[in-house]
């Protein structure tokens, strides 16, 4: 492999149009968003040693008029070096040989008689060409990093959901529920990885990273997905989670959302909360609601997210999304005007406090229907956690409006997927008479039973549909232990079935 091999390696590596070496400067990128310039710099004497090792024997002849340019084919693929002398500095650019570019002029640098006899050299580590910023993409949106984007492209093909980066770590992967190294990924230097992360973020969400050392925006990566990330610091430096958003509207019936759940897309009012840990698949549930209705119906739609996730195009309904801190200061400033704004159907993103809640609610019983999210494992401890975010002298009267404006609550869990993938079980709650009354006697407990026995209006419990899972061999028996909130009942159920755990 030559000397340049390394800079024709990383043509593909960063997925860069051109690599520019220049006498006495800093290796440059070249990408369609402009150049990224990488921390060491490159003597002249070693420029002129690496092309000659590669260049035509009548190379000096054909440099002393000014351009050359010739091939040079380098583990199975042709490149194209072209090489320009002024004034003592040479600029050579790398390309491949079927996509060239202007070369760039070389910077006028103090000419050097006669090359100093070359050191030994080995190419640079990968961790040790950090790309930098420059002040042509310092403008007001995100920027681009090449370092990141080759990161996501490796984890959108190994087909993980999550990219973990933390600093004094290798960075790793979410794939198929389990956490697994990126293969032959350095470990991540913390001065490195902040500045990679600040070349993505937003300058708002910048200024909240400085002041409150956590901060969540999105990603796009054109032709690959949107990502919504989470900066944050911790005791090694700065860390991040970026997760998956496709491009392309999740179908719910593949995602194998029950009849019943897209049913309640076609109440013109009610509260509809979708509720799981983080990582259950809640937003993916959402927008597959929404991209139903978008198809089904002819509406108004106001998103409230932070930040905007999967991106809606307008089809039968008129979709307005709002991202918190761009559009608009609060998920709770954002539903008290879209009030004013004439919805039909209004998806908060997260139910965050009590003031976003209660006029979630208020929306909800005053003839809109509202799709909310809460972080609960069960359908009545999402009942429980909604009157309990109100002080005791409101909780009667919040009891009384949800007991009205509840239409369903989708609880749901991701299990990991027989063969590979995940799968998700749902527990469902349907708005009813009877619900309506446990609500307001705060007999909650007994949801459950309600749903046990309210099977054919389409209510289920969790565990009914892990065991459900199990049956129809999508997912392991002891997966379906771990999922369960009530370990003993699942125990039971699965042994009726002639399982053991």
């Amino acid at each position: 492999m030559s000397k340049l091999g390394y800079y024709f390696a990383s043509l593909e590596k960063f997925g860069a149009s051109a690599v520019i070496l220049q006498s006495n400067q800093s290796v440059v990128l070249r990408f369609p968003t402009g150049d990224r310039h990488a921390s060491q710099q490159t003597p002249h004497a070693q420029v002129v040693a690496m092309v000659q090792e590669v260049a035509p024997p009548d190379f000096m002849d054909r440099l002393q008029r000014g351009t050359t340019q010739f091939d040079v084919e380098e583990d199975g693929k042709r490149f194209s070096v072209t090489v320009q002398l002024s004034a003592g500095t040479m600029a050579v650019q790398l390309e491949p040989a079927a996509a060239k570019v202007p070369p760039a002029p070389p910077q006028r640098a103090a000419l050097s008689p006669e090359p100093a006899p070359v050191e030994a050299m080995t190419a640079p580590a990968y961790e040790e060409m950090p790309i930098e910023r420059t002040s042509y993409e310092a403008v007001e949106v995100a920027g681009s990093s090449n370092f990141l984007d080759v990161l996501l492209r490796q984890m959108k093909q190994l087909g993980a959901s999550d990219l973990h980066l933390s600093s004094g770590m290798p960075p790793m992967m979410r794939l198929h529920g389990d956490m697994v190294p990126i293969p032959s990924r350095p470990v991540l230097d913390a001065e490195l990885l902040f500045r990679e992360l600040m070349a993505i973020a937003p300058d708002l969400n910048r200024a909240e990273f400085e002041d409150r050392n956590d901060s969540d925006f999105a990603y796009a990566l054109p032709g690959v997905c949107r990502f919504r990330v989470n900066i944050f610091r911790d005791r090694n430096g700065p860390g991040a989670v970026m997760r998956q958003i496709p491009f392309e509207m999740p179908d719910p019936r593949k995602l194998g959302i029950p009849e019943q759940v897209l049913q309640l897309c076609d109440l013109t009012k009610g509260l509809v909360v979708v509720t799981g840990p983080t990582g259950s698949g809640k937003s993916t549930t959402l927008a597959a609601l929404i991209d139903h209705i978008n198809s089904t119906r002819s509406a108004h739609i106001i998103t409230i997210e932070d930040p905007l996730e999967f991106l809606h195009p307008n089809k039968k309904c008129l979709i307005n999304q709002r991202e918190i801190r761009t559009h608009t200061r609060s998920f709770k400033d954002a539903l008290r005007a879209a009030l004013r704004e004439d919805p039909d159907i209004v998806l908060v993103g997260e139910m965050r406090d009590l003031e976003t809640i209660a006029i979630a609610v208020e929306t909800a019983e005053t003839g809109h229907l509202v799709f909310g999210t809460l972080h609960t494992t069960t359908a009545p401890s999402t009942v429980d956690r909604i009157v309990d975010q109100f002080p005791p002298d409101r909780q009667e009267q919040i009891r009384m409006m949800l007991s009205e404006s509840l239409a369903g609550v989708i609880a749901q869990v991701l299990c990991k997927k027989i063969g590979g993938g995940r799968v998700a079980a749902y527990e469902i709650l349907l708005g009813n008479s009877a619900v309506s009354n446990l609500i307001r006697e705060h007999k909650t407990f007994q949801l459950f039973s309600v749903m046990q026995t309210s099977k054919t209006q389409g209510m289920t419990t969790l565990n009914d549909s892990l065991v459900d899972l199990v049956r129809r061999k999508l997912i392991e028996p002891k997966e379906a232990y771990y999922k369960a909130v009530n370990k003993t009942e699942i125990r039971s159920l699965l042994k009726s079935q002639g399982v053991e755990v």
